[in-house]
Protein backbone atom coordinates (compact mmCIF):
# COMPACT_ATOMS: atom_id res chain seq x y z
CA UNK A 1 0.00 0.00 0.00
CA UNK A 2 1.10 3.69 -1.24
CA UNK A 3 1.49 5.89 2.02
CA UNK A 4 -0.55 8.96 0.22
CA UNK A 5 -1.88 12.49 1.40
CA UNK A 6 -5.23 14.08 0.19
CA UNK A 7 -5.39 17.89 -0.72
CA UNK A 8 -8.53 19.83 -1.98
CA UNK A 9 -7.88 22.99 -4.55
CA UNK A 10 -10.90 24.99 -4.04
CA UNK A 11 -12.07 27.90 -5.13
CA UNK A 12 -8.59 30.48 -4.52
CA UNK A 13 -6.60 27.95 -7.41
CA UNK A 14 -3.04 28.08 -6.95
CA UNK A 15 -1.60 29.96 -4.25
CA UNK A 16 1.84 30.38 -2.58
CA UNK A 17 0.20 28.91 0.88
CA UNK A 18 -1.09 25.75 -1.23
CA UNK A 19 2.17 24.86 -2.99
CA UNK A 20 4.59 25.58 0.70
CA UNK A 21 1.37 22.96 2.05
CA UNK A 22 2.95 20.57 -0.99
CA UNK A 23 6.53 20.48 0.18
CA UNK A 24 5.50 19.60 3.32
CA UNK A 25 3.61 16.67 2.92
CA UNK A 26 6.35 15.25 0.01
CA UNK A 27 8.71 15.71 3.34
CA UNK A 28 6.64 12.98 5.28
CA UNK A 29 5.37 11.04 1.76
CA UNK A 30 6.11 9.90 -2.00
CA UNK A 31 2.53 10.51 -3.13
CA UNK A 32 0.81 13.82 -2.82
CA UNK A 33 -3.27 13.26 -4.16
CA UNK A 34 -4.98 16.97 -5.20
CA UNK A 35 -8.68 16.95 -5.87
CA UNK A 36 -9.87 19.53 -8.00
CA UNK A 37 -13.21 20.74 -6.60
CA UNK A 38 -15.99 22.18 -8.65
CA UNK A 39 -15.76 25.68 -7.35
CA UNK A 40 -11.73 25.72 -8.59
CA UNK A 41 -12.93 24.45 -12.62
CA UNK A 42 -13.75 22.76 -14.59
CA UNK A 43 -12.09 23.45 -17.88
CA UNK A 44 -9.55 20.74 -18.76
CA UNK A 45 -6.65 23.05 -20.46
CA UNK A 46 -6.27 24.83 -17.05
CA UNK A 47 -5.74 21.93 -15.27
CA UNK A 48 -3.09 21.37 -17.34
CA UNK A 49 -1.79 24.69 -16.65
CA UNK A 50 -1.82 24.01 -12.91
CA UNK A 51 -0.42 21.03 -13.25
CA UNK A 52 2.54 22.90 -15.03
CA UNK A 53 2.91 25.23 -12.69
CA UNK A 54 2.73 22.99 -9.82
CA UNK A 55 5.81 20.80 -11.32
CA UNK A 56 7.46 24.08 -12.27
CA UNK A 57 7.21 25.09 -8.33
CA UNK A 58 8.27 21.69 -6.96
CA UNK A 59 11.13 20.42 -9.39
CA UNK A 60 12.63 18.16 -11.25
CA UNK A 61 12.27 15.24 -9.06
CA UNK A 62 8.63 15.37 -9.06
CA UNK A 63 5.89 13.85 -11.62
CA UNK A 64 1.83 14.10 -12.23
CA UNK A 65 -0.39 12.58 -13.16
CA UNK A 66 -4.09 14.12 -14.17
CA UNK A 67 -7.32 12.02 -13.89
CA UNK A 68 -10.26 13.09 -14.35
CA UNK A 69 -10.34 16.02 -12.07
CA UNK A 70 -7.95 14.50 -9.51
CA UNK A 71 -3.92 15.05 -9.86
CA UNK A 72 -1.81 12.80 -8.41
CA UNK A 73 1.83 14.03 -8.37
CA UNK A 74 4.94 11.79 -7.28
CA UNK A 75 8.02 12.76 -5.55
CA UNK A 76 11.57 10.47 -6.81
CA UNK A 77 14.53 10.00 -5.26
CA UNK A 78 16.34 10.34 -8.50
CA UNK A 79 15.73 13.07 -11.15
CA UNK A 80 13.24 12.07 -13.92
CA UNK A 81 14.30 14.39 -16.90
CA UNK A 82 13.13 13.47 -19.95
CA UNK A 83 16.25 15.35 -21.78
CA UNK A 84 18.61 12.53 -20.27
Amino acid sequence: MVNMTKLNLGKNGLTPGFIENLKKNFTKVEHVRVSLLKSSTRDKEEVKKWVDEILKSLGVNYTAKVIGYTIILRKWRKCKDKTK
